[in-house]
């Protein structure tokens, strides 16, 4: 039996994670203990985000912080970062005992077992087919989890370094998709999260993996992950339609609302053809929830590109945004354009539009008041001191709060009535009625048990 400890310290966006996921899966399997405790640890994991400087500064200051805290633990820089600049960072940190690609996950096991036996080593894989495996290790709260249908991009927007890290676009096949779907079901996982860098370009269609998962029984919800909004469909909103455990909820990033931007981006819609999308998506599905994201500070965006982005985000009004200031990103085609924003104004132009999404989403929220609806539970709030009239507190989402980059949801319940103690749990799914709105999140009072979680013993969420 491998006595070999290791910890993962986890970074990214939810491509990122699952692939955490699937190292600590085949790691496990192999023998290797996976530990949460990082003094413990005879290697440590950074599983890092290249995306853009700030993520990447933050994954090498782990490796560093990693090294000081545990000194003789050995290193393994792995994800995107290390896809990204290899042979470069294996150069120069000479506190990586080794530095391993996302191209070919399985290989993980080989790799250490390498290092262990001739120190320190790098290596990446050719990027083909969509690492997965089967999982027992979750970085999500309780009946929660991410599936990747797809892996790569070739839409090669010019300020994304997607396609130099993780190659062109590949896809599962629906059998081997809905053979995870259903595996994870019998594990007690209530919210399936499909994602991708593009789930419209899914190679036998998104619509037909819909249709199959559809055939699938239980109560359970899927989500749909990020949609470019070229590639985005009639006939994915109409599946969607059909079962009501699809979740009318859109990751549409169009990244900008100024015609001139949205064509260097290298993409082909429009402001009125972006309109013209979320028109029809709210015409097929009234309830749909639309999230997006914008780039400000792409080379070239003038006062006048920026303000017709506000203007962008005004009409369509989604329920939630995010806003990123650009990161001039080496080897894409935007690194040599001009003229380069100054980092201030495009920080400046991000919060300008957060302060526009704040109001729309708090509008948008308010026509939930006094509905009733279901509540994933994903925390509870222990209560302080022992006040008798103290109620008790949780914190879960709504169909409409995907993980982490969304508000949540505070479920108050009695702590008098055992009922309604023993039904917030977390993992358990709760109806509730909505009562107000508090910034971006929801205030809430426990109705009835939907759900109850069963607990998988061989299984395990981090949070």
């Amino acid at each position: 039996m491998n006595s070999i400890k290791f910890y993962i310290d986890q970074h990214g966006c939810a491509k990122n994670q699952t692939d955490g996921e699937i190292l600590i899966s085949h790691l496990t399997k192999a023998g290797f203990v996976h530990t949460l405790n990082v003094e413990e640890a005879d290697y440590i994991l950074v599983n890092s985000c290249g995306f853009i400087n700030s993520a990447k500064k933050e994954s090498i200051d782990a490796v560093y912080s990693a090294k000081k805290s545990c000194p003789k633990a050995k290193i393994i820089l792995t994800g995107c970062l290390a896809e990204r600049y290899a042979q470069t960072l294996f150069e120069s940190m000479p506190e990586l005992s080794g530095v391993f690609g996302n191209g070919d996950l399985g290989k993980i096991v080989e790799f250490i077992n390498q290092v262990e036996k001739e120190k320190r080593s790098v290596k990446t894989y050719e990027q083909k087919g969509v690492c997965s495996a089967s999982r027992s290790v979750f970085y999500n709260y309780k009946a929660a989890a991410f599936v990747k249908i797809t892996e790569g991009c070739s839409n090669n927007c010019t300020f994304c370094a997607i396609p130099l890290i993780r190659g062109k676009v590949r896809s599962r096949s629906i059998k081997d998709v809905v053979s995870e779907i259903k595996d994870l079901l019998s594990q007690g996982i209530y919210e399936i999260n499909l994602i991708g860098q593009d789930l419209a370009v899914f190679e036998e269609g998104l619509p037909d993996l819909f249709k199959e998962i559809s055939k699938l029984q239980g109560d359970f919800i899927v989500r749909p992950l990020y949609i470019h909004p070229d590639h985005f469909t009639k006939e994915i909103a109409l599946a969607i339609k059909e079962d009501s455990r699809f979740l009318p909820y859109f990751d549409i990033p169009f990244q900008s609302g100024d015609d001139e931007i949205i064509h260097k981006m290298n993409r082909k819609g429009s402001f009125e053809k972006y309109v013209e999308l979320v028109k029809e998506i709210r015409s097929i599905l009234p309830s749909a929830v639309l999230r997006t994201t914008f780039l400000t500070g792409f080379p070239g965006e003038s006062d006048q590109a920026a303000l017709n982005t506000q203007k962008f985000l005004q009409e369509i009004r989604p329920v939630w945004s995010g806003c990123f200031p650009y990161s001039r990103e080496e080897n894409t085609p935007a690194y040599s354009l001009k003229p380069q924003v100054p980092k201030k104004v495009a920080e400046k132009r991000a919060a300008a539009l957060e302060e526009i999404q704040s109001k729309i989403t708090e509008e948008s929220l308010k026509k939930y008041i006094g509905q009733e609806v279901p509540v994933l539970i994903e925390e509870i709030i222990e209560s302080e001191g022992e006040d008798p009239s103290a109620e008790g507190l949780a914190l879960g989402r709504a169909w409409f709060q995907a993980p982490e980059v969304d508000g949540c949801v505070v479920v108050r319940y009695d702590l008098d009535f055992q009922n309604e103690v023993n039904s917030v749990k977390c993992g358990n799914v709760v109806n509730v009625k909505i009562l107000n709105v508090t910034g971006v999140d929801l205030d809430s009072r426990f109705v009835s048990l939907r759900k109850e979680f069963t607990a998988n013993p061989k299984v395990s969420f981090i949070n």
